[in-house]
């Protein structure tokens, strides 16, 4: 569903973010991207969503480039950032009804898609109030919304789970299985290496920009858990910092 091939990112000062990334994510399975603040996560998922530009390399979703087919790639591919932002003027159901429009979605299919997803996340009662009175979990609730309902081949999720309630988490989980049981993938960046380990098929561990380590999750973890090989990296970081200090 994506392939990233050789993928490098700079800004403006020159420094690389994310520097020769190279990792698919099969159809049907879910690919936890786990990294260290500033390890090149957020940057890699803009990038494949199509919202940072780039020079080197190559990004497909379902075999369309997303710099030379950027309407086909985004037409089959959500993308959910780790702090959503949405139209405070409106009501949420207008928000909704709006993706909606942009996307295409039959009106019935729309409206049989917000009753259900909005019901499961106890949303259906707030729909019709001003998203500027909604509390963060309540907007992030609307923006996960208003990426199912699109039903994507590929969903991209930057930190999804923070700022969800226990409930709210247990359901997007549900939600992410399903699209996977219906042939699509996900892709999402996350701190929270139990979830990681427990819902991921795959895993993929990003340091300084660069790949460290990909594959099936039982292969990755091992005998140790998530969170050891984690520290594992992070203690790395650590000498090497260390013998940069001393040369």
């Amino acid at each position: 569903m994506l392939e990233i091939r050789d993928f490098s990112k700079s800004y403006t000062e020159g420094k690389p973010a994310v520097e020769r990334l190279s990792f698919s994510v099969p159809d049907g399975q879910i690919t936890g991207f786990i990294g260290h603040n500033g390890a090149g996560k957020t940057t890699t998922l803009r990038c494949v969503a199509g919202i940072l530009s780039f020079t080197q390399g190559q990004i497909l979703i379902g075999g369309h480039d997303v710099r030379k087919e950027p309407v086909a790639a985004k037409r089959i591919t959500a993308f959910l950032p780790d702090n959503p932002e949405l139209y405070d003027f409106m009501t949420g159901i207008k928000y909704l009804k709006l993706v909606a429009d942009l996307y295409r979605i039959p009106d019935r299919e729309r409206t049989e898609q917000i009753e259900r997803i909005a019901e499961s996340y106890e949303m259906t009662g707030v729909l019709g109030s001003p998203i500027s009175s909604y509390s963060h979990g309540m907007k992030q609730k609307l923006a996960l919304i208003s990426a199912l309902m699109r039903k994507p081949r590929l969903l991209l999720l930057d930190e999804p789970f923070v700022g969800l309630d226990p409930s709210a988490a247990f359901i997007t989980k549900e939600y992410l299985k399903e699209i996977c049981a219906q042939g699509g993938s996900v892709l999402f960046s996350t701190h929270v290496l139990e979830v990681a380990e427990k819902l991921c098929d795959r895993i993929a561990i990003i340091r300084k920009g660069q790949l460290v380590e990909e594959g099936p999750t039982d292969r990755i973890v091992g005998k140790e858990g998530l969170e050891a090989v984690f520290m594992e990296l992070s203690e790395e970081k650590r000498e090497g910092k260390e013998e940069q200090r001393n040369a």
